[in-house]
């Protein structure tokens, strides 16, 4: 257990040389008390929920506060320690965080719509104080999700079906791709067990092959990077499965006319590259028409940039491509941790609170609207545009 929180430690001495890390090992130690004795549902010490929530939020490459109220987030609930208490020993700023995703872990979304809003109200007011709350219980809730099974299944269904309805649209639009991805897939896992586990079974029978084949593509794309000198990773991309499922539902086509599975990125150094990168990959294969996406040109809402192409690769198959520099790479896994910056106690600071100006129109709805079902209308159109809205039953 301590390896992993010196592993913390060190992953955070490697993206912020100069953090006093300190308060994280004396969190660790407080957690460590307050959490002695307590086992989780699965029968492990519960020490390892809030110091795997501490690894997520530190793989985000959050501050240092984010990282030690990942590790006490619980404390408030489930110990006798308090939030004075909290404040004394590791000041008000990471008081005000625990706080914030305890007064979250609270809210009960239900199934009739006034209730639904008045907690998205709630939500939302504690975004506008301090956006690395919302951060720090998407970590919580992700590590709860990956741990579900221990749960009786009324009760994996209920948290399934609010994370698929809340948290993974909420990880979309803060640009955390990963996130989202994954706690789609775990959703989909629980809410559709056989649908899940039948088309985990299809993508495995052929997956060796899939390897094999992929391992072709990227030796040719290496090869043709060198001889037109362009500097480039390259590595494969899993596709997620909820995304393949949602494809099938969306078009109406049995898994055998997916024909994308195959996935590739190429991240570079510039983004003069990326186009050049694009124009090496159609020369060498031909392009799906109506597959181009140029989200580098006219970014995504969540800042998320990447050059998308479809190819008919070697021997027929369909290749995915996404394209991208280091910087949009970073931007795409870390999301909005990547781009915010904080004023003395966490508060948006303009020029990012104008970048996420969809945060900023909900705000501002939540102080205009007195109806909660126009409020509620208003969050559905926006924050959850992408997605197909369904109320816990």
């Amino acid at each position: 257990m301590q390896k992993t929180i010196d592993e913390i430690v060190e992953q955070v001495h490697r993206y912020s040389p100069q953090a006093d890390t300190s308060m994280i090992r004396m969190a660790f130690e407080q957690a460590e008390s307050a959490h002695q004795g307590q086992l989780r549902h699965s029968g492990e010490p519960f020490l390892r929920h809030p110091l795997a929530v501490a690894g997520i939020v530190t793989q985000l490459k959050m501050d240092v506060p984010s990282i030690v109220a990942g590790l006490m987030h619980d404390t408030l609930e489930d110990t006798k320690f308090t939030r004075d208490q909290i404040e004394k020993q590791f000041g008000k700023e990471v008081a005000k965080l625990v706080d914030g995703v305890t007064k979250i872990g609270k809210i009960e979304f239900k199934s009739y719509e006034e209730k639904q809003a008045e907690n998205f109200r709630k939500m939302l007011l504690y975004m506008a104080e301090d956006i690395r709350v919302i951060v720090i219980k998407l970590a919580d809730r992700l590590h709860n999700m990956r741990t579900l099974e221990c749960l009786p299944e009324p009760k994996q269904k209920r948290i399934a079906q609010e994370t698929l309805d809340i948290y993974a649209p909420l990880a979309n639009r803060l640009g955390i791709g990963w996130i989202k991805n994954e706690l789609e897939d775990l959703c989909f896992r629980y809410l559709m067990h056989e649908v899940y586990f039948d088309l985990v079974a299809k993508l495995a029978r052929k997956q060796e092959e899939r390897e094999k084949y992929i391992q072709e593509v990227v030796e040719i794309v290496k090869k043709n990077l060198v001889e037109y000198g362009f500097k480039g990773v390259v590595m494969g991309r899993p596709k997620h499965l909820y995304g393949i499922y949602h494809k099938m539902q969306r078009q109406g086509i049995p898994f055998e006319e997916v024909y994308d599975l195959l996935a590739l990125r190429i991240i570079t150094d510039t983004k003069i590259n990326c186009y050049g990168i694009l124009g090496m990959i159609h020369s060498l294969w031909r392009p799906v028409p109506g597959r181009f996406k140029d989200y580098i040109g006219v970014p995504k809402s969540n800042l998320y940039q990447s050059l998308h192409t479809t190819v008919i690769g070697p021997k027929g198959e369909h290749v995915e491509f996404q394209i991208r520099t280091e910087e949009m790479h970073k931007v795409a896994e870390e999301g909005i941790a990547a781009h915010w910056r904080y004023k003395e106690g966490g508060q948006i600071d303009e020029r990012n609170s104008r970048l996420f100006g969809w945060l900023r129109q909900l705000l501002e709805w939540q102080q205009e609207l007195s109806d909660n079902r126009q409020f509620l209308d208003s969050v559905k159109t926006d924050l959850f545009s992408d997605v197909v809205y369904v109320f816990t039953p």
